[in-house]
């Protein structure tokens, strides 16, 4: 009986895709429509836990803006949702899809158009992976600085959409400033172009800004302009060993009043740096509390760091260890980019929380993400871009227990209520997804929820385009 109920709802499901697969197959290239449940299964969620998927009924993989435009029109005529995707790299299930949906996947949409050395631009198409952009523009002796720590397989559409970070934040800011035009297909499928190529422009509304961080709910990003800097001096890395998470944010706090600039202050607790040491075999030194990984990449990187390194001294520290060329500080920055995987190698699942609070408050995180921990009996590792206070709290548990998971997922709310009292936000550079929704409501308030329900019914007025998202 229930095998049988089963196949009629399998038959039902293919009855109401049948006419959306043919509509989309004439606008479309056979082998751009995917409808196989075991491959469309595999395009149902990106890495965040906790957050629930539904079942495509489709996944299409377009090469062109027209063929966005087709899949848009053809959705909109038939009154089927679209979940847009990158590379599901994700960390708040905003790519996951929803039943009976239309899986929009840009990953072949992979071209970089042009790199412009005296305008300083790059326009690219959404699935240029962001390692492939930055090797292309140092080509040209320019960088192009947000680096997410899954900048080897994330994508600039995806970065754009979450409005994405990085290690160099401290120093260079985020993708939001980075981008200065946008072509997007709307939800009725037509284009629109916002922004410009110039280094300034302020005519009418910043729609390029709305867009970022808008995780694919407002409309479908197929083009950006993207602004780059001239390449700077490879930088150098100093490690200082802290006997507390306290110590290390004081060192933080004195190099910012100080004045100084670094291209990178990030920070690792214990539990993380024992973690990468499982699993690479990097030989950190387990003996710390918190490690500060900071760099330079100015012209005399030594003197800077040994400025920075005598404050560090100043703040308590046991160790500091400057890098002696750039190999080593490269593996130094290599265990602060697999800190994330090492943690999720613990317990074999993570919710990794996105919490950033003002620099001065980031001691009080840590301290009161160690009284979490201890209060749930779980592992819980912080990672950090210190230099901006965003702070990456990384709950370690085992899925296939449900009393761990509670634990975890309680655990998690409480490091987001943390942040909030200490005058911070539920998200940094992950974005809100289906993972802090109701963390957005708490920290906008009414008044902005409402607003930005009317922003999206504008811009979609039959809810198409990513449902069940932010809101």
């Amino acid at each position: 009986m229930i095998m049988s109920r089963i196949e009629a709802r399998r038959d039902e499901d293919t009855v109401a895709a049948g006419p959306l697969v043919d509509r989309l197959l004439g606008g479309l290239p056979p082998e751009a429509v995917l409808t196989d449940p075991d491959v469309t299964a595999s395009y149902a969620h990106d890495m965040a836990s906790f957050c629930p998927a539904g079942s495509p009924a489709v996944v299409v993989l377009p090469r062109t803006v027209e063929q966005v435009q087709h899949v848009m029109r053809t959705a909109t005529e038939l009154r089927v949702p679209v979940v847009p995707q990158g590379a599901r790299t994700g960390l708040s299930g905003a790519a996951n899809a929803t039943d009976g949906c239309v899986v929009l996947s840009l990953t072949r949409m992979d071209r970089i158009l042009e790199i412009d050395p005296v305008d300083r631009i790059a326009v690219v198409e959404p699935g240029v992976v962001n390692a492939t952009l930055s090797r292309a523009v140092g080509e040209h002796g320019l960088a192009y600085p947000p680096d997410p720590s899954s900048w080897e397989m994330c994508t600039i559409g995806g970065n754009i959409g979450t409005a994405s970070g990085g290690l160099c934040c401290v120093k260079y800011g985020v993708t939001a400033e980075y981008v200065l035009g946008l072509d997007v297909v709307l939800a009725d499928g037509r284009l629109l172009s916002t922004g410009r190529r110039t280094v300034k422009g302020v005519a009418g509304y910043d729609l390029t800004r709305l867009f970022v961080g808008s995780e694919g709910s407002l409309g479908v990003v197929v083009r950006a302009v993207l602004a780059l800097r001239p390449k700077p001096p490879e930088q150098l890395v100093l490690a200082a060993e802290f006997s507390s998470g306290a110590a290390a944010s004081d060192a933080v706090c004195r190099v910012m009043a100080a004045g100084h600039v670094p291209s990178l202050l990030e920070l690792m607790d214990r539990t993380t740096v024992k973690a990468v040491n499982d699993m690479a075999r990097m030989g950190l030194p387990e003996s710390t509390e918190a490690l500060l990984l900071a760099a330079f990449d100015t012209t005399d990187p030594a003197a800077d760091l040994a400025a920075l390194g005598a404050l560090c001294e100043e703040a308590g520290a046991t160790q500091v260890v400057p890098a002696e060329d750039a190999a080593e500080s490269e593996m130094l920055l290599q265990a602060r980019r697999m800190s994330l995987v090492a943690l999720e190698a613990v317990k074999g699942t993570t919710m990794i929380d996105d919490v950033c609070v003002p620099r001065s408050r980031l001691g009080e995180l840590i301290e009161g993400v160690e009284r979490i921990s201890e209060k749930y009996r779980l592992t819980i590792g912080v990672v950090a871009h210190a230099g901006d206070g965003n702070t990456h709290p990384t709950v370690c548990f085992d899925a296939s227990d449900p009393d761990e998971s509670r634990r975890a997922r309680k655990s998690f709310d409480e490091i987001m209520a943390l942040g909030l009292e200490l005058g911070g936000t539920i998200t940094g550079e992950h974005g809100v997804g289906v993972l802090k929704k109701e963390w957005l409501a708490r920290e906008a308030g009414p008044v902005s929820m409402e607003m930005q329900r009317a922003v999206k019914h504008a811009f979609d007025p039959l809810n198409i385009l990513n449902p069940g998202k932010l809101f």
